[in-house]
């Protein structure tokens, strides 16, 4: 056994092994040892192996689901090796015949397809990248729902696509990782990539195999794809049947996404903005946590996809602010159809499953009750009093299709109560199958059968204790405490089977005869649902692209009166969306900020942003607190919200489509890369002036700050007049230099604007308002104050701030200095001339009439307050 695993392993040294033995996967050496880690469970051993003890560890089979998602998550690959063989067959061979085992699937973060290993809201994707004549290609494929897509890219554009995807498991050739130029845009994926060698991305073989998946003689129904497209195509197709070994999921046919077909957002910008995950990692706080009403998985999944890629084709968005439109318009119906909506099992989920032979009955019936919910969702917004419907309300329903049949053969199929597992047995509803009904007949005749056995025996033995009891070991047998053993061993009948120390097991020729009808009954009945399973699941199968098509359909919906409810309950607005550069904000709101206020009873300011009308540069000034931040973002926010097609948190809103978004807000160190903090927004600033055109938005906060005043001030001032004349985008820059706002002399499009504050009795009061102008004051030692400086240190600089404003001179400076005890000490003065002294002090007078020795306790007390107080002390 031992020499078979090795062998086995040695064919997948990348993995750890599941071995399967009896009811555990038990793992051995270095896997062992690995596992155990891994797993917090005991590390065991077993056997020895060249004078060594063989290292072991296991996990029970009907909990592995739950060890294999920690393994997964921590980025291990695993093999399970099943047993293929009955264990009699092997029997056959020879009473030390191993059972015949193969690994038969490979599971790897990409790859996983189980409930308990997913997230039902966000999709998992294999993403595969590849080079062929000189250009890129990627493509992607979440294998739990099977879609399946593709995109041309170039070198520049490759590390804010697979930001976009967020991929679990990346593929690549090797030799992509010799390429300088993709070095800084494999930095966040190392702990997801899988490097293959490079034959496996040939791309005359990848449109071989594209072909014979798809069994077509060209790929041309499918669209026109690049060499490099058909390379990494193909190598994820390659890679899937390789860890599936063999079996295929259903794939949807590969859609070709245009280059520029949506909005490109930098991993740095998507860090910023926080739209999926907040900059800790954690969902709740991101924009989507805000705006995700979905009832759905598939829904869930729908609008994250949306979010992470908005559109930049301006009559696509408009389709889907039509179908957002009809439903917050519709809010009876929207009421009715979300209702249904909630009772809609995943079915991509559970189709996927049942494709790869892992699915079972309950996955039968989620696509059951999801079909019989489409035709309901069909009536509700078919019906003849809402027409005309929107286009893409419209398509949606055709999309839903009619499954009246399938429904009523899973219907009439399936049992009420489903077991997880089809080995269970039981998921064939009674009336069905004749046969099944009849073999379920004898068997639970014989069950019954030795039940009467049992109380015949009982009766025959005089011991009212008696059982009849069933392990795996021993099948049937009669048990009796040990105090009535003897009874049974002087009675003919009874044969002895096993002495317990608190038990004494017998059988009889009449339990073994019964055993055996009972069990060829439960083999055959068992057998018989398997096969009908079966059936059941090739008709599925045969309708597996209706029912894609209507769990897509029933997905958009989803999504569509999501993003209307959000509208209506938010005070969301439609907005216009053009081919130009207009950005016309009125009221705009920040969605994450604002939801977070509401919860706490307060309202947030709106603030306008018009960045047109000659004046595309928006510079604005404000202390610390008051809301430049915010601002920024939400603008950005607002922009996003619009071009997936949902409504936007503002009064009005005319949006130029945006191509490019950029964010440089915040900071933060890279200690890995061992960049600083300046670094760190140096690069990020650069990518952005190098990238940035007409149609992009940028946000820029606080550029120069991480290093000394006047280098800041110049980076600055740099950046601006760059972004004015060179990138010509519509741009909001932040910023405490207010030095910067002399540029508006010069610079035909730049305006300044500021975070008004109002100051009331030596207190500041933000006011969270965005007003034409320029800050006269940064209040920084306000804010400074407000976070809990100690009182001295304020006042302290209070000091220096006032002596600074008089004149930012040396000899300003060199005034500041000296009054610091540091560099006091260091101060040259002249050494003024001792006074001359006049005669004692009083205190010294008082001191000298006192005669120590002569005090008591309560006297020296009073006499060194009197002396305290002479000296004025």
């Amino acid at each position: 056994m031992l020499a078979h695993y090795i062998e086995t392993k040695r064919a997948h040294p990348d993995c750890l092994l599941f071995y399967r033995m009896g009811d555990f996967y038990e793992l051995f050496l270095d896997d062992a040892v690995t596992a155990a880690a891994a797993l917090d469970i005991t590390l065991t051993k077993r056997g020895q192996q060249a004078g060594q003890d063989v290292p072991m560890c296991g996990v029970p089979v009907h909990a592995y689901d739950a060890y294999l998602s920690r393994l997964v998550r921590q980025g291990y690959k695993v093999a399970i090796c099943e047993q293929v063989e009955d264990p009699a067959e092997a029997k056959k061979r020879g009473g030390k015949s191993l059972v015949r085992r193969e690994v038969v699937r490979i599971v790897t973060p990409g790859t996983v397809t189980e409930d308990t290993l997913l997230d039902a809201r966000r999709h998992n994707h294999l993403v595969c990248l590849a080079d062929a004549q000189g250009k890129l290609g990627i493509a992607w494929v979440d294998m739990s729902t099977g879609e399946f897509q593709v995109q041309p890219l170039e070198e520049k554009s490759v590390a804010a696509v697979l930001a976009r995807l967020d991929p679990q498991e990346l593929l690549l050739p090797d030799r992509l990782l010799q390429r300088e130029a993709l070095f800084e845009a494999f930095a966040d994926w190392k702990q997801v990539m899988t490097p293959q060698p490079g034959s496996r991305f040939d791309s005359v073989a990848g449109e071989k195999r594209l072909m014979a998946l798809y069994e077509v003689q060209a790929l041309d129904s499918f669209g026109s794809f690049e060499r490099a497209e058909l390379a990494a195509a193909g190598a994820l197709v390659d890679y899937v049947e390789l860890t599936q070994k063999g079996k295929l999921p259903r794939l949807s046919a590969p859609r070709r996404l245009q280059a520029g077909a949506v909005m490109e957002i930098d991993a740095a910008t998507r860090r910023s903005l926080e739209l999926t995950r907040t900059q800790t990692g954690e969902r709740k706080g991101s924009l989507l946590s805000v705006i995700d009403r979905t009832v759905t998985g598939a829904g869930a999944r729908l609008l994250a996809a949306w979010l992470s890629a908005p559109l930049t084709d301006v009559p696509a968005i408009e389709d889907r602010l039509d179908r957002v439109q009809f439903f917050f318009d519709q809010e009876g119906l929207r009421g009715k159809l979300r209702e249904t909506l909630r009772r809609c099992p995943d079915v991509e989920r559970a189709l996927t499953r049942l494709t790869l032979d892992r699915g079972g009955p309950r996955d039968l019936a989620a696509i059951r009750d999801a079909l019989a919910e489409s035709a309901v969702l069909r009536d509700l917004a078919g019906a003849p009093s809402l027409a005309p419907l929107p286009k893409g309300i419209s398509q949606a329903l055709d999309d839903l299709g009619r499954h009246g049949a399938l429904v009523d053969r899973l219907g009439r199929a399936l049992a009420p109560d489903l077991p997880v597992l089809t080995r269970d047995g039981g998921f064939i509803a009674p009336g069905y199958a004749p046969e099944l009904d009849q073999l379920r007949m004898l068997r639970d005749e014989s069950r019954r059968l030795i039940a009467g056995l049992q109380a015949r025996y009982q009766q025959e033995t005089g011991v009212s204790s008696l059982k009849i009891k069933h392990n795996n070991v021993l099948g049937y047998f009669i048990e009796v405490s040990t105090s009535h053993g003897d009874k049974l061993l002087a009675h003919e009948d009874f044969i002895h089977r096993q002495t317990m120390a608190s038990a004494v097991r017998f059988t009889t020729v009449e339990l073994g005869e019964l055993e055996q009808k009972l069990s060829s009954a439960a083999d055959k009945a068992l057998a018989v649902e398997l096969a009908l399973f079966r059936d059941l699941v090739g008709e599925v199968t045969a309708h597996a692209d209706a029912i894609a098509l209507a769990a897509n359909a029933i997905a958009r919906l989803d999504v569509a009166s999501a993003l209307a409810e959000l509208a209506t309950d938010n005070r969301y607005v439609r907005p216009e969306t053009t081919e130009g550069t207009e950005f016309a904000i009125a009221g705009g709101r920040h969605p994450v900020v604002e939801a977070a206020l509401q919860a706490a009873g307060e309202r947030f300011v709106g603030n306008d942003c018009v960045l047109e009308g000659g004046k595309r540069l928006w510079l604005l000034t404000g202390p610390n607190m008051a809301g430049k931040s915010t601002f920024l973002r939400q603008n950005a926010l607002i922009a996003i919200l619009a071009q997936i097609g949902g409504f936007v948190p503002a009064g009005s809103a005319r949006i130029g489509v945006v191509d490019r978004l950029f964010s440089r807000v915040g900071a933060a160190d890279d200690l890995a890369r061992g960049r600083s903090t300046f670094m760190v927004e140096m690069v990020e600033t650069a990518a952005i002036l190098n990238q940035a055109g007409p149609r992009s938005l940028v946000i820029l906060d606080e550029i120069g700050r991480g290093t000394a005043t006047y280098d800041g001030l110049s980076i600055a001032w740099a950046t601006v007049e760059h972004l004015h004349a060179v990138n010509r985008c519509r741009t909001l820059f932040a910023t405490h230099y207010h030095e910067l706002t002399q540029l508006a002399e010069k610079l035909e499009n730049l305006a300044c604007h500021t975070m008004r504050v109002k100051e009331w009795q030596d207190e500041i009061v933000f006011l969270h308002e965005v007003a034409a102008g320029a800050a006269d004051r940064s209040y920084g030692i306000h804010v400074a104050k407000l976070a809990g400086l100690p009182a001295p240190v304020v006042a302290r600089a209070e000091s220096v701030l006032k002596k600074l404003e008089e004149g930012e001179t040396g000899a300003t400076s060199a005034r500041i200095s000296e009054d610091l005890p540091l560099f006091a000490a260091m101060v040259q003065r002249p050494v003024a001339a001792p006074a001359q002294p006049t005669g004692p002090s009083p205190a010294e007078a008082a001191l000298a009439d006192i005669n120590p020795d002569e005090l008591t306790p309560r006297q020296a007390l009073d006499a060194l307050y009197r002396l305290k107080g002479l000296a004025g002390a």
